[in-house]
């Protein structure tokens, strides 16, 4: 163990007793009703598992996620890969209890109703009771680890109790403008086999739901290996509605297999599964690994243990229950992605299809975490941080690129390069535990290769895979400063984006490759040509020069958003923009009326920095006044709670920045700006100290911030650096 890893053990091994409940606070179901569209899950595993277990509601897809609060139905559960609701599930696999002479094998056919009041869910444990086809009760229970599970099924006394696996699920039934059924249901089939000697159901699924969008992989496939601690009397193996008893081994693409067996009233049956991207074989070693024994009680403390670590890396006080499962599921939906994608010292890459040596992770949702995801975890999670930027290099050296959003290849999906900006605030805050040479020439090639057949493709979202996009449509913003609406798609928002992707890639040619710098900095400038000063917003502009006029609500050449949406979308030069906007006064205006007329939309990520732009124009008490509102009206202790995509973590992010009362408005900069905490008294545990962060006379009466001091020594501006900030042994913000 090296000093860090020590320092950090005796650092939390030093936190108080009652620290060791706080995963009890955590509410899994925050996010996942269909009211605010929280798009996360009621997941199960440790932090970052490469395989979360989850009961399944409904079938999913790009779209929907297997489990959503509003249904009255349970499925079964499922060993899931989907990230979040818009994109898709890969080599998943689901296991459902069941009573009857009937084999009932399709989601539809097997689901039983169950009630909310009869389910509890946890990080580390999820059960639900309902009643079987017989009218006897039944329970499901599944704890995990990162690649195994241990599911724990009680049923009634019955001579036909069993339980159904499916294996693959192309329903051409859920097709719609995200989903194509056709090609998956041309291309690829998943297998299954029953092994009665050993106990076993074995199988693979190859599905992706979002291959129309990326490459082409024909090794991939997601293998699992179920195994029983009951013999089976009979067993079977199913395609569709139509059954096969007795058969052991199957192809198909809606299919799965069944084993039977008699059991006493009350009678416990465990499941062990294990899960792998490289064999069955792997799978098999991940079960063995991580499940050494039946032992569900051991399994479940285990994971239970592992949360309540990374819980206590930031710890809130002073405050009631509900504030606290609204500040610790935060946390939680935090430290759930990326995904482990490492398999005892190997990993399939999706990038080439094949299997390395080494470790990885995956699911990066890129456009939206890079903004406050990353930061945090630069501060709670430095090492770990360093690996996922290896993760990321890895993909650019077997893929050509580093990816935008990979699930689990490279998909087009959102616009932007923004690992760009991943590297570069861990590069700025001094994390360097990574090819450095390698991570600028991916990200160099960001900046200056545009994509195959640039000028003649218009790179829409969700288009069909041709190639990758990379930044679509950098031919003409290298040439004519913009990214012209009549030759590629979401123009205005993929100018700003690129502007602020080319200044992270030039804070390390700063010290790299110093040539660069200069072309990149001008670069970051374009923003400046997107700018309709005429109309006082960033507008889509022609290849001629032309502007196109908006009103308030079109989201022409924008990305999932309207021209306010992005007006302040200007991250790496904040000064520059409200010169170009008038000066102070005026961008405060603007500011005024993007905020009084209901223009600003925190469901997404475009405009999360817009609060604390007051900061930099001289009226902070505005960014203070807003930070109470929207950490108050858009995170809540609900199934409804979050009030828009939870975007593997960055929603969530966001909350736990503004309530500690600083937000990293510009990623790479070192710089965070300043709010007001919203709690009497938090603690962040730093790589070799506690900062305490103490909001000294809050109240509902006194919510704006006089003075700020950092261990005694005022700020004379709302700012404070990332080396002043991890260096502090106390921030006391003194309320007013």
């Amino acid at each position: 163990m090296n000093r860090l890893n020590l320092i950090i053990l005796l650092a939390v091994l030093s936190v108080p007793l009652s620290a060791r409940d706080l995963v009890d606070y955590v509410n899994p179901l925050v996010g996942t009703a269909l009211k605010g569209e929280g798009g996360t899950a009621p997941f199960v595993g440790p932090p970052h598992a490469m395989t979360k277990l989850m009961p399944q509601t409904r079938e999913n897809k790009m779209g929907t996620m297997a489990y959503v609060y509003d249904d009255h139905y349970f499925m079964g559960i499922m060993a899931s890969h989907q990230p979040t609701v818009w994109m898709g599930d890969y080599g998943y696999v689901a296991i459902m209890p069941q009573q009857g002479e009937q084999v009932l094998t399709l989601p539809e056919q097997r689901k039983l109703t169950y009630s909310h009041k009869d389910e509890q869910a946890t990080p580390y444990y999820y059960s639900v009771r309902m009643t079987s086809q017989e009218d006897k009760p039944m329970r499901a229970e599944v704890v995990a680890s990162s690649r195994a599970a241990l599911l724990r099924f009680t049923f009634g006394r019955s001579h036909h109790s069993r339980i159904v696996v499916q294996g693959i699920n192309l329903n051409p039934a859920l097709g719609d403008w995200c989903n194509d059924y056709g090609p998956r249901l041309e291309k690829i089939k998943g297998w299954v086999k029953v092994d009665p000697e050993r106990g076993e159901i074995v199988g693979y699924n190859p599905d992706r739901q979002s291959a129309q969008i990326g490459p082409d992989l024909p090794g991939f496939k997601g293998y699992f290996v179920i195994r029983l601690n009951k013999k089976f009397s009979t067993y079977g193996t199913w395609d569709g509605d139509k059954t096969y008893p007795g058969q052991a081994e199957l192809q198909g693409s809606r299919m799965g297999a069944y084993v039977d067996f008699e059991t006493r009233q009350g009678e416990q049956v465990l499941a062990q599964m294990g899960t792998s991207f490289i064999s069955i074989e792997q799978a098999r070693a991940n079960l063995e690994a991580e499940l050494p024994g039946w032992d569900f009680k051991a399994l479940k403390a285990s994971t239970r243990q592992a949360w309540n670590d990374k819980l206590a890396k930031l710890q809130v006080h002073g405050t009631g229950d509900n504030d606290k499962a609204i500040f610790y599921t935060a946390m939680y939906h935090a430290y759930l992605f990326p995904r482990e994608f490492g398999e005892q010292g190997r990993y399939y890459s999706a990038m080439d299809d094949r299997v390395h040596d080494g470790d990885s992770y995956n699911d990066f949702s890129l456009w939206d975490t890079f903004r406050a995801l990353h930061p945090l975890m630069t501060l709670l999670e430095p090492e770990l941080t360093c690996r996922w930027i290896t993760a990321l290099l890895q993909m650019y050296r077997e893929g050509g690129w580093m990816p935008m959003w990979p699930n689990p290849s490279y998909t087009n999906i959102m616009i932007g390069t923004h690992a760009d900006a991943v590297i570069a605030d861990a590069y700025a805050k001094g994390l360097r535990d990574y090819d450095l040479q390698l991570a600028y020439e991916a990200m160099r090639k960001d900046a200056m290769v545009p994509p195959d057949c640039d000028t003649r493709r218009r790179y829409g979202d969700r288009d069909r895979w041709t190639a990758y996009e990379a930044r679509a449509g950098a031919s003409y913003y290298h040439t004519i400063g913009y990214v012209p609406d009549d030759r590629t798609a979401e123009s205005v928002s993929r100018t700003l984006e690129y502007a602020y992707d080319d200044w992270c890639v030039a804070q390390l040619a700063r010290d790299l490759r110093p040539d660069d710098y200069p072309v990149l900095m001008r670069w970051a400038q374009n923003y400046r040509n997107q700018y309709c000063k005429d109309k006082g917003f960033m507008l889509p502009r022609r290849y001629d020069g032309s502007w196109i006029d908006l009103d308030d609500h079109d989201r022409h050449g924008l990305t999932e958003g309207s021209k306010w949406t992005y007006l302040f979308c200007v991250l790496q030069d904040i000064p520059g923009m409200i010169e170009m906007m008038g000066g102070n006064e005026a961008f405060a205006r603007k500011l005024d009326q993007n905020f009084d007329g209901g223009h600003y939309r925190h469901d997404n990520e475009p405009g999360h920095h817009y609060i604390y732009l007051y900061d930099y124009c001289g009226q902070p008490r505005k960014t203070q006044e807003l930070v109470r509102q929207h950490t108050r009206q858009n995170y809540r202790n609900a199934p409804d709670g979050i009030n828009g995509n939870d975007d593997c973590g960055q929603m969530s992010a966001w909350y736990l920045f503004s309530v500690m009362g600083f937000y990293p408005v510009t990623p790479g900069s070192n710089t965070y700006a300043l709010g007001a905490p919203q709690f009497p008294k938090l603690t962040l545990l730093l790589a070799d100290h506690t900062l305490n962060i103490v909001a000294q006379g809050m109240s509902e009466q006194r919510q704006y911030v006089r003075q700020v001091l950092v261990d005694g020594r005022p700020l004379d501006r709302p700012f404070i650096d990332h080396s002043t900030l991890i260096h502090a042994r106390e921030l006391r913000f003194i309320m007013e």
